[in-house]
């Protein structure tokens, strides 16, 4: 019985470990995302609702010629349900003032979650480090980096992320992305041949926002709580009026699910990078857009009469019926970057059917 017993539990132990060597029946999201990222899939990150804002700061009992945002926290108290949520900005923001002393800041954008900071010090005695941020809910889009020759320079450049080699050279200022356990990030940087090589004392800033996803939708009230400087580095405390909501938050979403990855990764490898079949379309779509709970695309070459030469895309996101103009334009200019040229993508509107049954129920009473 013990012999039995343990053959059975061996038996067992190496059929889940087999099972998570595949990516269609691994269930652990770690081996599913190390999977992913054998095709070259980054899955996506959780995403900051996105709140449009307006107000102005009256300086003209100064002589402020601009006037800076500075990144991180600018509004708080934005209360959906019952919780409260920070906004920030992951740059600094400078509008210049107008002969009435007024610095206008208007349709800024501004993303919910907390504004964080990591540094590090490149070290060559060190064969095997690494640069993870520490926090879970990171939205990967509102990543900043930045390197500096050492600590104690002023000299700042800028890193852009990128998910490929094409175009990146010895001297190109590129990082890459990939997810780890827990849900957390490593930032890469090149080796000399597929961007610029770091070395010692490099010191890299990191700058990012995390989350609380698709909880902080829907936000319509917020109370200005940023910093502000004049052109001069001057601290201004006085003078800011209400904010004003132009666009309540949008956008949030949570980090993309263990199926989601397993259907999309595959789908991404298969389009390599590129819109050109429908399929092609309805794979990268939700990659831009993470609101996308399903998506059609058809060639105009199926349309009567036909229009060749364009692809339409109908998109239903998960929060609402349709996309804003907005969203639509946004969708596009990013898709432009995979299509081919000649392709002209058009996102339009379902057509809900809404179907109202009328049934008659049989049954026989003496079996009931």
């Amino acid at each position: 019985d013990t012999l039995a017993y343990n053959t059975y539990i061996t038996s067992y132990n190496a059929n889940m470990v087999t099972n998570e060597v595949f990516i269609d029946s691994a269930t652990l999201r770690e081996n599913v995302v190390s999977l992913s990222r054998n095709v070259g899939y980054l899955p996506r990150s959780r995403k900051a609702s996105i709140a449009n804002i307006s107000f102005l700061v009256d300086v003209s009992n100064t002589t402020a010629t601009f006037v800076t945002l500075k990144s991180g926290i600018v509004a708080i108290v934005g209360e959906s349900g019952k919780k409260s949520y920070t906004f920030s900005i992951p740059n600094d923001i400078t509008v210049s003032v107008d002969s009435d002393g007024i610095a206008n800041f208007t349709n800024i954008d501004v993303f919910q979650g907390t504004y964080l900071k990591q540094t590090y010090t490149v070290s060559s005695r060190n064969k095997t480090q690494k640069f993870i941020l520490p926090n879970v809910g990171i939205d990967t889009s509102l990543i900043r980096v930045s390197v500096r020759e050492s600590q104690s320079s002023t000299v700042t450049r800028t890193f852009k992320q990128f998910d490929s080699l094409f175009e990146v050279g010895p001297s190109s200022p590129v990082y890459f992305l990939q997810e780890i356990g827990s849900e957390r990030y490593e930032v890469m940087f090149g080796d000399g041949t597929f961007g610029v090589a770091l070395q010692e004392p490099n010191y890299i800033e990191i700058n990012y926002i995390t989350c609380d996803g698709d909880n902080a939708n829907g936000v319509t009230s917020l109370r200005y709580a940023g910093t502000l400087r004049d052109n001069n580095n001057n601290a201004i405390t006085s003078g800011v009026s209400l904010v004003t909501v132009n666009e309540p938050s949008y956008g949030g979403s949570i980090i993309e699910s263990v199926e989601s990855i397993k259907k999309y990764s595959t789908q991404i490898y298969s389009s390599q990078n590129r819109a050109v079949t429908a399929g092609d379309f309805e794979a990268i779509v939700p990659t831009i857009y993470p609101e996308t709970e399903s998506v059609s695309a058809f060639g105009g070459e199926e349309l009567t009469p036909p229009q060749y030469g364009k692809v339409f895309v109908s998109i239903k996101p998960t929060n609402g019926v349709f996309l804003s103009s907005t969203i639509k334009e946004n969708i596009k200019r990013q898709i432009s970057k995979y299509s081919v040229a000649g392709i002209v993508t058009e996102i339009i509107d379902l057509k809900y059917l809404y179907v109202e049954t009328n049934s008659n129920v049989y049954y026989n009473s003496n079996r009931a």
